[in-house]
């Protein structure tokens, strides 16, 4: 009876250890990211990631994440992971502009999707192919994923009201990606700085307008204490994209399960941070206006049609001046085109 039970034990050992795939190895990502973690939908996705990762893999993936500039710079992510010096970082693509002309296009866009057409783009159009075959071609080793969207920005803080072009002349702005370049083309200077840079610049006059981000976002970096008019809407950014950067030899390690456990957190971190960045935006509005004197401006229809056509023309110029940018620009427009045939019939109209 013993050897009977023995044999059947054995038999029922072997049976699971056929139909369970052997633990994976652990994996520790240490992360770097670009944006701080006290501000929400911008650097708190990471920190949702990171706690989620650790449930879903049971325990084989491990994220670690360091605050901006405590590990690598944020403009020097994507160089980090690519060479190893980390296996992985969180940023957003329109930081290597000056590497890959087409990156800003996987970040934002001026006029471009909302955050509902960008997504349907990137996993059921060529968005993802055409995302990660830019690192490849630009010759780095990175595995890239979606990992945040947010909602549209707010169109920049100024210190006096821009009623027409010949108001922006010689203005100093921190300006983000293919935005920038439409700016600098009506009279601005712009730099791209970190957002913990931009207050202080703002206050020793470095620069004299701003814009980075969402309300709520831009509340907790004071701008409202220095510059009183927030204008609307975000024509630069009507949604951005942030990606989380694996290296590409610590993707290849991992097993099929670990690296399905990182595509679907970071799946279920595109819903999450575009539902945070939506909730919280109005609360926002209301204190700046009722607390802290600002006044929300939106846009006249002269301004707006002079920044549609500026854009035009740099799409047009960078699409002449780079092969890579032309690609991912043309095949974005053509989905585009034909979402437009959904969007303008499925959807109430604006007032």
């Amino acid at each position: 009876m013993r050897k009977f039970i023995f044999a059947t034990a054995a038999a029922a050992a072997l049976t699971l250890s056929a139909a369970t795939p052997a633990l994976a190895g652990k994996v520790l990502l240490k992360t770097p990211i670009a944006f701080g973690t006290h501000l929400p939908g911008l650097g708190s996705p990471i920190v949702r990631v990171a706690e989620e990762l650790n449930k879903v893999s049971g325990g084989t993936i491990k994220m670690k994440v360091y605050e901006p500039g405590k590990l690598v710079a944020p403009f020097e992510i994507l160089d980090a992971v690519a060479t190893g010096k980390v296996n992985s970082g969180y940023a957003t693509a329109g930081y290597w502009t000056g590497k890959m002309a087409a990156a800003p296009l996987f970040s934002a866009v001026p006029f471009g999707p909302e955050a509902g057409e960008y997504m349907a783009w990137l996993y059921y159009g060529n968005g993802m192919k055409l995302y990660q075959e830019m690192y490849d071609n630009g010759g780095y080793n990175v595995k890239v994923l979606p990992c945040a969207i947010i909602a549209p920005e707010t169109s920049g803080w100024f210190s006096k009201p821009i009623e027409k072009p010949e108001d922006l002349q010689g203005l100093k702005m921190r300006f983000f990606g293919l935005g920038g370049k439409v700016m600098q083309k009506l009279g601005v200077s712009t730099s791209l700085l970190p957002g913990g840079e931009i207050f202080p610049a703002l206050e020793k006059k470095a620069i004299d307008a701003t814009e980075f981000s969402m309300p709520a976002i831009d509340k907790k970096l004071g701008f409202h204490k220095l510059v009183k008019y927030n204008y609307f809407p975000g024509w630069h950014q009507q949604a951005t994209i942030f990606e989380l950067l694996v290296n590409g030899d610590t993707w290849k390690k991992m097993d099929e399960t670990q690296q399905a456990a990182v595509e679907n957190v970071c799946k279920a971190s595109m819903a999450h941070s575009f539902a945070e960045g939506e909730a919280l935006q109005f609360e926002a509005m209301k204190e700046n206006v009722e607390k802290n004197g600002v006044q929300i401006m939106r846009w006249n229809d002269t301004m707006l049609t002079t920044f549609k056509k500026t854009w035009d023309d740099v799409a047009t110029e960078e699409s002449a001046n780079d092969a890579g940018f032309k690609k991912v620009y043309d095949d974005l427009s053509t989905f585009r085109a034909g979402y437009a045939i959904w969007k303008e019939n499925a959807f109430l109209p604006r007032k």
